[in-house]
């Protein structure tokens, strides 16, 4: 996957004690070795994926460029995944064909959470979407969890509905 200067730099003013210990980069194909399904499975429980599955859709996402990004952080120490996100640039017919980016599946780690991870993935995905010409950038989330994203300058608004198969 294209990997954006922004996206690997490890340490940042302001960011809390971690910053030396966890490195925020894009996703490698290697890190399905670093517990990237397991951290996954925090999020949202599923059947583990096979190496093959896991290749297989990270290549198909690097088809897409930096239209898409996965981000996770690093334990130095350890060489184990801590968090991980992602944004989706839409490109949309209005507002000039401009596009949005939408953040989806941050997951921190149970023994890491606390530590400003989450809040520092979330903010480079949101970099990328600016950087990459979005005019906003959306997310879904539980009421449990406005609070955490109202920290990374994010606004309640509208009503999400889901329809699933």
């Amino acid at each position: 996957m294209e990997q954006p200067q922004a996206a690997m730099v490890a340490s940042e003013a302001g960011a809390g004690d971690d910053t030396d210990v966890y490195r925020i980069r894009p996703l490698e194909l290697g890190d399905i070795s670093k517990g990237f399904c397991e951290l996954l499975a925090q999020l949202s429980p599923s059947t583990p994926l096979t190496e093959d599955a896991f290749r297989n859709r990270f290549a198909e996402l690097a088809r897409l460029g930096a239209d898409h990004l996965v981000l996770v952080a690093e334990d130095a120490a350890t060489g184990r995944l801590a968090a991980a996100g992602a944004v989706l640039v839409e490109r949309k017919f209005i507002r000039r064909c401009g596009t949005v980016g939408h953040v989806e599946d941050v997951v921190v780690d149970a023994a890491a959470r606390g530590r400003g991870l989450g809040e520092r993935v979330v903010r480079r995905l949101v970099e990328h979407a600016k950087g990459r010409g979005c005019y906003k950038v959306i997310l879904n989330c539980t009421p449990e969890l406005t609070g955490f994203y109202a920290k990374c300058g994010f606004v309640e608004k509208n009503v999400q509905m889901g329809l699933y198969f």
